[in-house]
Order: structure tokens, then C-alpha cells, then sequence
């Protein structure tokens, strides 16, 4: 929807793959379907859900096994975002680094994307 031909919308590194990979397995689901939703100190969340079935407007990514579909709301927000999984001895999960965010919070839950302006002048010219 908001894609460029032939880029992903998102990439994942290879640990994200086998994270994803792993959980469609462990109960046959379709994927990870990733969005966002105001809240948070920041003002915008990620979101997170097992996919039962692919929606047909959904930005649908594909890699090493793994599949992800981007919700209609929030492909433009996350166009760009390198998706990895990280494990450390107090706490696990998949980490986002997204080109668009111009803020987050101290706790890195909640984000604030740059506004309209600001994405268009660093959009790559023609």
C-alpha cells in the first residue's frame, strides 16, 4: 500500500525470523500481525498479534519461514523498521528500530513518529 517496489516494507534479522518461524509453528498460526495504537507517555505503541488469517489489505512480509503482516493504519508509520529479537538475562523480545520515530519514553514502550513535514524532507528525491 505505502510500498516501494521491490523493498520490503520491514525487515527482520535473522533471530526475529526464528522467533517468529517458532511461534506459527507452536500453534498454526498465520503469522505476527504488527500496528500501532495511540497510548503510552509518547503517544504511540506498537501492537502485537498472532494472525489466525491474512487480510487482504495487510502488508504481508515474508522471510526465512517467518511471515509478518503489516495493519492497513500502520504500514506508513513503519515503512523502513528493522525488526530483531533480543535475549538478555532479564528480559526478552522483539525490538524495533524505526527510521520514522522521532521520540520514544525512558522505558521504550511508547514512541512519537515524525510528522508529515519533517518524513517528506528526507524522503530520496527522483
Amino acid at each position: 500500500m505505502f510500498g516501494i517496489p521491490g523493498k520490503s516494507a520491514v525487515t527482520l534479522t535473522p533471530a526475529a525470523q526464528r522467533q517468529i518461524a517458532r511461534l506459527m509453528a507452536r500453534d498454526g498460526h498465520m503469522g505476527l500481525r504488527i500496528g500501532i495504537k495511540k497510548g503510552g507517555c509518547a503517544g504511540m505503541e506498537y501492537t502485537m498479534e498472532y494472525a489466525t488469517e491474512i487480510n487482504p489489505m495487510d502488508e504481508t512480509v515474508e522471510l526465512g519461514g517467518a511471515r509478518v503482516m503489516i495493519a492497513p493504519m500502520a504500514q506508513m508509520f513503519l515503512f523502513g523498521t528493522e525488526i530483531d529479537y533480543q535475549t538478555s538475562l532479564l528480559e526478552s523480545g522483539f525490538k524495533f528500530r524505526n527510521p520514522n520515530v522521532a521520540d520514544s519514553c525512558g522505558c521504550g514502550e511508547s514512541i512519537k513518529f515524525k510528522d508529515a513535514d519533517e518524513l517528506a524532507s528526507q524522503a530520496p528525491a527522483d
